[in-house]
């Protein structure tokens, strides 16, 4: 299969959580924490319209400088950035969706893909990119919230 197209179905990952709501939504938003399950090279984060960061990793000798700008915030509900990077075209979003009281939470993320990726790099494809989240919500997110 090919890089990620604008055409394609959007990627959704669910997860529960045993913790409250407001717990996940730190867990999220909060520039300490993401740092924990997310990316450590995270250079900054405000769960704030209009914010903006950036952060560069390798890959099999490939640099991928992630530019992402917050969206959308709907405060302990939703947070949507736009996903793109430095060195190719194509974008898209993750959108971040909370639902729960104080003793669960349920996440719903999904990419949505707004400008097509170019192809015969392998971490555009789908595959790489489903993998990539079930790694950070089902492995780290998960890992995380059993500890705080």
């Amino acid at each position: 299969m090919g890089a990620m197209k604008k055409t394609d179905p959007p990627i959704v990952v669910e997860a529960h959580f045993e913790n409250g709501a407001e717990t996940l939504w730190k867990a999220l938003t909060s520039y300490s924490e993401m740092k924990k399950w997310y990316f450590e090279v995270l250079k900054d984060f405000q769960p704030e319209v209009g914010f903006k960061t950036a952060f560069s990793l390798s890959s099999e000798n490939r640099m991928f400088t992630h530019q992402w700008e917050v969206i959308e915030v709907i405060p302990e509900k939703k947070i949507t950035y736009s996903w793109r990077f430095l060195e190719y075209p194509g974008a898209s979003t993750s959108c971040f969706e909370v639902i729960g009281n104080q003793n669960s939470s349920w996440l719903k993320l999904t990419i949505l893909v707004q400008e097509d990726f170019p192809a015969g790099i392998p971490e555009f494809k789908r595959e790489s990119c489903i993998g990539g989240w079930d790694y950070f919500i089902h492995g780290n997110l998960k890992k995380y919230m059993s500890d705080v």
